[in-house]
């Protein structure tokens, strides 16, 4: 073989292992998050930032992944569809699409927690006494904690 047919053998076995690597990559990239929240208040430990990924996967204060179990993963999804709105029904917008803010309750037991939720369709800020329109915030304030304490090893 020739120096020409020696140059096209590398020209194809390079353009081979481009098509394998971008076909391991998946299409797509990496997958979109569900949403991110951020706690903090006034107890020790308070202090979190949680991404929650598509895939099932969470991050804890910029840690490395962890795995959500499969029941943590189709809360999240639906806890989504909730502060994104439904896309089967336009009319009726999510949570994050109105901007939701509440402020503390007045009166009663104080506000330990405050949370502020970003999703693709906007942010949500509340506190975990806040007065919830909905059984969304106390369930997104459950799975919080659940992955906090359960998966990142978190005290809250």
């Amino acid at each position: 073989m020739g120096a020409l047919g020696a140059l096209k053998c590398d020209v194809v076995a390079a353009g081979a292992a481009a098509a394998l690597a971008l076909a391991a990559c998946g299409e797509g990239g990496s997958p979109g998050d569900l949403f991110v929240v951020e706690r903090s208040g006034t107890v020790p430990g308070a202090k979190l930032t949680l991404r929650i990924a598509d895939d099932g996967g969470a991050y804890c204060n910029g840690g490395d992944r962890v795995e959500l179990t499969s029941e943590q993963l189709l809360e999240a999804r639906e806890l989504r569809r909730a502060l994104d709105g439904d896309k089967r029904e336009e009319e009726v917008p999510g949570l994050a699409e109105r901007g939701l803010r509440l402020p503390p309750a007045r009166g009663g037991l104080p506000s330990v927690f405050r949370f502020r939720v970003r999703s693709e369709e906007g942010t949500i800020a509340f506190a975990d006494n806040s007065k919830a329109p909905s059984d969304a915030l106390p369930r997104l304030v459950k799975l919080t904690r659940d992955v906090a304490r359960e998966q990142c090893g978190l005290a809250r």
